[in-house]
């Protein structure tokens, strides 16, 4: 029996998912009438949205907005916690490792593991701003699968809904043509075939994975690579610690570490399957900040450990071209570590593609107004993959300039200052109550020093390259 507080969604059988509103001031619950059918009952009249939420949450020990019901049995189909915390990791787990240690060089690994672990709890708070806003469009819109198209339209107005979408698509594809370009190269490297083959098998596979893959099928996949990149990540620490000068590990240059912060927020880039796993975990607010919370710690712990074993192997100043990209400081160390590199280069990579696909297809579906379910449909997913395969086929060797193109100004702005901009202005602009409890605590000091914080870097990155 799953309950909601309103103005929220109910799920009825009506094809993938179906929704029903309940009148203003109400508790709607959930009563299961046949097989895979739920019918919403309005109670209660006149109690308080947030109390009644708590008390129900507190007796039936969970919460969802709506039910996905499969379109063919008409069974309910929750998402798994799991899965989500798997999608959020691999989402994470991708470019970014690969090019820390290079931008974390000269601030030494101390100063840089601390950057990293603060960069981390900021883009936590921003992933959980952004799931607030989405699962209040959710309940308003009275539909899941919401973009941040209709998050920033909701809160923001046309001004938002424009530069948002501006920012997520720059974004996601230079992100995509940096997975595309640096997966055919792997995947040339070890077959022989041409680039443009290898760039046009990987979409093949992992996009049409994305189209027609269920949301299970994509989710124990996924989970699948992840369990690989943990096991791939272990084997080459193992290889590499050998190599490690304790010493090296305690320098710090607290001065060099705004210029790595782009980078390392860019390395924690997940908000974009957050609207995805708010629809697959049906709007239950507490699986949802677990997944997200979780997801991001798996990161986080690889990527410290990971800057470890590089800067802990190099001495400062030594071998500055060949850290353009991090890996072949490995490749040269042992002859067993350059295949395991390949490895987890490609399965982080192919986690970190996956997300983004649905991510972007869904922001597209929604972005040209396709009705529920749209981002299933060919249009979307042709629009996501084609252009970014185009370009890595134009361009193999973008990959780490599309990573400088995107993180130097557009995550920092798309998921730092939008996010905590769309809260308040859902929290504070509008005298309604909103439709679910604050994600993160703070209220409007915590959402304006996120605001100042992500701000502050973007001006001294910009001050820095012009000067």
């Amino acid at each position: 029996m799953g309950v909601l507080s309103l103005p929220c969604i109910a799920c009825v059988a009506s094809r993938s998912q179906g929704t029903a509103l309940a009148p203003h001031n109400r508790v709607a619950g959930c009563r299961k009438e046949r097989r895979g059918a739920l019918t919403v009952v309005a109670s209660s009249p006149g109690s308080d949205g947030h109390s009644a939420r708590r008390e129900i949450s507190a007796r039936e020990g969970y919460f969802r907005l709506f039910s996905n019901v499969n379109e063919a049995t008409l069974k309910h189909e929750p998402g798994f916690l799991v899965s989500a915390i798997f999608l959020v990791a691999g989402t994470t787990i991708g470019a970014g490792v690969l090019a820390i240690p290079a931008v974390t060089e000269e601030s030494g690994f101390a100063a840089s593991s601390l950057t990293c672990s603060i960069c981390w709890l900021y883009m936590v708070a921003t992933g959980l701003l952004v799931a607030e806003v989405n699962v209040s469009t959710m309940c308003e819109l009275g539909s899941g699968g919401v973009s941040i198209v209709s998050m920033a339209e909701r809160t923001l107005g046309a001004i938002g809904v424009r530069f948002a979408s501006l920012a997520y698509l720059f974004i996601h594809y230079a992100l995509l043509v940096a997975y595309v370009a640096r997966s055919a190269d792997i995947i040339s490297n070890a077959s022989g075939a041409p680039l443009w083959a290898s760039a046009l098998l990987f979409t093949g596979i992992f996009g049409g994975l994305c189209y027609s893959g269920s949301q299970r099928i994509i989710g124990a996949f996924n989970g699948a690579l992840v369990l690989g990149i943990i096991a791939s990540f272990i084997s080459l620490v193992a290889v590499s610690t050998g190599y490690i000068e304790p010493e090296l590990l305690l320098r710090a240059n607290f001065a060099a570490v705004p210029r790595s912060v782009p980078v390392i927020a860019l390395a924690f880039v997940y908000q974009n399957v957050v609207p995805v796993i708010c629809t697959n975990l049906e709007g239950d607010l507490k699986k949802i900040r677990t997944a997200i919370v979780a997801g991001t710690a798996i990161p986080l712990a690889m990527f410290i450990v990971w800057d470890a074993v590089i800067l802990g192997s190099v001495y400062p100043g030594a071998g500055n071209s060949s850290l353009s990209d991090p890996l072949m400081q490995l490749r040269s160390q042992s002859g067993i570590i350059s295949p395991l590199v390949e490895v987890f280069s490609l399965l982080a990579i192919t986690t970190s593609y996956i997300g983004f696909v649905l991510g972007l297809s869904d922001f597209v579906a929604d972005l040209l107004k396709l009705p529920g379910g749209g981002s299933r449909k060919p249009l979307p997913y042709a629009v996501t993959l084609l252009p970014p395969a185009a370009l890595a086929l134009l361009s193999p060797d973008i990959f780490f300039k599309a990573l400088d193109f995107a993180g130097a100004y557009g995550v920092l702005v798309l998921f730092g200052i939008l996010p905590a901009s769309m809260a308040w202005s859902q929290r504070y602009s509008t005298s309604s109550l909103p439709a679910v409890p604050p994600m993160v605590p703070g209220g409007r000091l915590a959402l304006g020093v996120m605001i100042t914080g992500a701000g502050f870097i973007i001006t001294t990155q910009f001050l820095s390259t012009f000067s």
